[in-house]
């Protein structure tokens, strides 16, 4: 059977959009793949097409949307970030912005990376607005919304982390103990996420789910 359907992907140069990429690439559900960000990236595929444009201009940018499948991979840290203001742009409003412009496309379904503890009432500022994130993007029109709520992500990282690098060493001696409740905080590999997106898109489900940690982790 010809692929006929289109996905669309934001943040395919982080951890996880990186590994997402080369999934949806490869995947026979998808005719062509459409990457948005501010830089190019390396790849050359038949499927692939790249806009290349700041994330504060997607207004301008909306009839370049039109997808059947979204994938948001955006997010960044506060000291990457420099400020609450600049990281609020990104793992909020950008994220919220391509939720609205995309359901406003007709797209089907919308998955996204959020955070293990998102809360729009948590006292931790990451977990507060991964929360306000998700209570925006379930208001949004699509058939389908998936939300992924990893634990600490694993993967070669383009930029170090010191303090995650020793957080990953340390969760992964201690993975064989983090059984039962603690399970759920386990560090799970980008690409496992990845697969898990990809996975709950070929379900063609309908409705809003959350995936935890433990779940995705399933999707090996």
């Amino acid at each position: 059977m010809t692929p006929q359907k289109t996905a669309l992907i934001a943040g395919a140069s982080g951890l996880v959009g990186s590994q997402l990429l080369t999934l949806l690439l490869a995947s026979e559900r998808y005719a062509k793949v459409i990457v948005i960000g501010r830089r190019p990236l390396p790849q050359v595929h038949p499927k692939l097409e790249q806009r290349i444009f700041e994330l504060d201009d997607l207004d301008q940018h909306r009839l370049g949307l039109i997808a059947d499948d979204v994938y948001c991979c955006l997010g960044t840290t506060m000291r990457q970030a420099g400020s609450k203001e600049a990281f609020y742009k990104v793992d909020y409003l950008y994220v919220v912005k391509l939720a609205a412009l995309t359901a406003g496309n007709f797209a089907a379904q919308f998955l996204v990376v959020s955070a293990m503890g998102a809360d729009a009432n948590s006292r931790i500022y990451y977990n507060r607005v991964k929360g306000e994130m998700e209570q925006a993007v379930r208001q949004t029109p699509f058939r389908a919304i998936h939300f992924f709520r990893p634990s600490l992500l694993l993967g070669n990282r383009t930029e170090k982390r010191l303090g995650e690098q020793i957080g990953a060493v340390l969760l992964k001696a201690l993975r064989p103990l983090m059984v039962g409740p603690l399970r759920k905080y386990q560090p799970v590999e980008a690409v496992t996420v990845a697969r898990a997106m990809l996975r709950a898109a070929e379900e063609d489900g309908g409705g809003i789910r959350v995936h935890l940690s433990d779940e995705i982790a399933q999707a090996r």
